[in-house]
């Protein structure tokens, strides 16, 4: 098959690295080209073959994932980075932000997850965990918030969300699920669903998380 999404594997785990390069032989669009132990060997191979997709962990035993992003960027590396660990500190989640990722996962993502996240990314849309996307809100920071546009605005270029749907969009950012948004609104567990489902729609994003994601990027939720 031709023109193949190339993925570099950085990852000092060589479970994990078996793991989903076994997951990714099942699908003939992915090519993992090299597989790293260590940072430097990352940036060694990254700068000589620019993979379409970088998959990488931040705790690396030599140099950290985050110092191998910066450093490969710095020399105008060009592949889009995922973010894949089991570290959801504040602070590596913002510094990862900040170099502009185009993905953060934890680890106990499921399999076919990760595969549609690669896509994702591939076809350049972000994606972040729902365990990160409260987060993202709290700090409202640059790295996400570039720009915020008003209310009215919004709702005249993005299909007109009603007020309940933005009051379930608020909730979908603060990371809470349908059974709780039900409880919070006062309403079914299946109203609730609906109202996702509408937002996903109106927003032209695949996911709940996606949607949260877009609300804190352009400002609809503050």
């Amino acid at each position: 098959m031709e023109n193949k999404i190339k993925i570099q594997l950085v990852e000092d785990n060589k479970l994990i690295r078996v793991g989903i390069k076994t997951l990714l032989s099942d699908y003939k669009e992915y090519e993992i080209i090299n597989e790293s132990e260590t940072g430097k060997e990352a940036v060694l191979f990254a700068r000589k073959y620019t993979p379409d997709i970088i998959i990488i962990d931040i705790g690396l035993t030599d140099i950290s994932g985050i110092k191998v992003i910066k450093e490969l960027q710095d020399n105008e590396i060009t592949s889009k980075f995922i973010v894949l660990t089991s570290h959801d500190d504040s602070d590596e989640v913002s510094k990862c932000l900040a170099l502009g990722i185009y993905a953060y996962v934890i680890k106990d993502i499921d399999a076919v997850s990760l595969v549609n996240i690669i896509k994702t990314v591939y076809n350049g849309a972000m994606w972040f965990d729902p365990k990160i996307v409260p987060f993202l809100r709290n700090q409202k920071n640059e790295i996400i918030t570039k720009g915020k546009i008003p209310r009215k605005v919004f709702k005249n270029t993005h299909s007109n969300l009603t007020q309940r749907e933005f009051e379930v969009l608020k909730l979908i950012v603060d990371g809470k699920s349908n059974s709780d948004i039900a409880k919070e609104l006062c309403i079914s567990e299946h109203t609730a669903k609906a109202h996702v489902c509408n937002i996903i729609q109106k927003l032209l994003v695949d996911d709940r998380t996606q949607a949260a994601v877009k609300a804190v990027k352009e400002g609809i939720i503050q």
